[in-house]
C-alpha cells in the first residue's frame, strides 16, 4: 500500500495511527459520555479490536479513520474520517465520515475542524462526489458538527440501522449529505 498522506488543519493534525494512540483510545471508548450514542463502552480488548478494523479500512481503500492530534502537543484526542459502512441500507454503498473525540476535547471546534479536512481529502485526492454521515436523532453534537461542515439532512432519508434490533432505542437514525461542489465554468 502506497504510505498515507498526513493531513492537517489549523490545529490538528489528522494522521497515522501509532501504537502508542491505543491506550488513549481505550480510554475514550471505555468513556459513557463518549460512548452515550454508541450501542455500548468498549473494553480494552474491544477497542484493541476496533484499532485493528480501523488499519485493516486503511490498507482496503486507501482512507479511514486517521488519528487525531493537537499540533502543537502531539497529543492523541481520538479519530476523525472517511469510512465505508459495512451494513446494507437504502443509500449505501456509500462513505460515511465520522469522528470520536476524547471527552476533555469537546466543545472546541476540534470534530468539525478534522472532519473538514478529512472530507476534503475524499472530494480532491479520492474523487469521491459525496460523502454521508448518520446518528440517532437526538445526538445534537454530532447533528451540530455535520451542519457545520455544510452536510444537509432530508428527514425522507431518516432510516432504521440494521444493526441495531428492533426497538433498541438507538437504531432510528438521521442521514446528512454533502456533495462534491463543482468548479463554477
Amino acid at each position: 500500500m502506497a504510505e498515507l498522506p498526513t493531513l492537517r488543519a489549523d490545529r490538528l493534525i489528522l494522521r497515522e495511527w501509532r501504537t502508542d494512540d491505543r491506550a488513549a483510545f481505550a480510554a475514550l471508548n471505555a468513556d459513557s459520555r463518549v460512548m452515550e450514542f454508541m450501542p455500548s463502552t468498549l473494553d480494552r480488548d474491544q477497542s484493541e479490536a476496533m484499532a485493528d478494523r480501523i488499519a485493516t479500512h486503511f490498507a482496503e481503500h486507501g482512507f479511514g479513520f486517521w488519528a487525531v492530534e493537537i499540533a502543537r502537543t502531539a497529543t492523541f484526542i481520538g479519530f476523525v474520517g472517511l469510512a465505508v459502512p459495512k451494513f446494507t441500507a437504502h443509500f449505501t454503498p456509500c462513505v460515511e465520515v465520522g469522528w470520536r473525540l476524547a471527552y476533555d476535547y469537546w466543545g472546541k471546534g476540534y470534530a468539525a475542524e478534522a472532519a473538514r479536512v478529512a472530507v476534503a481529502d475524499g472530494f480532491d485526492r479520492l474523487g469521491m462526489t459525496e460523502i454521508v454521515s448518520f446518528t440517532v436523532p437526538h445526538n445534537r453534537r454530532s447533528r451540530a458538527v455535520m451542519e457545520r461542515i455544510g452536510m444537509k439532512h432530508d428527514p425522507a432519508d431518516d432510516f432504521d440501522h440494521p444493526s441495531l434490533a428492533e426497538g433498541n432505542p438507538l437504531r432510528r437514525h438521521v442521514l446528512y449529505r454533502l456533495a462534491r461542489q463543482r468548479p463554477a465554468l
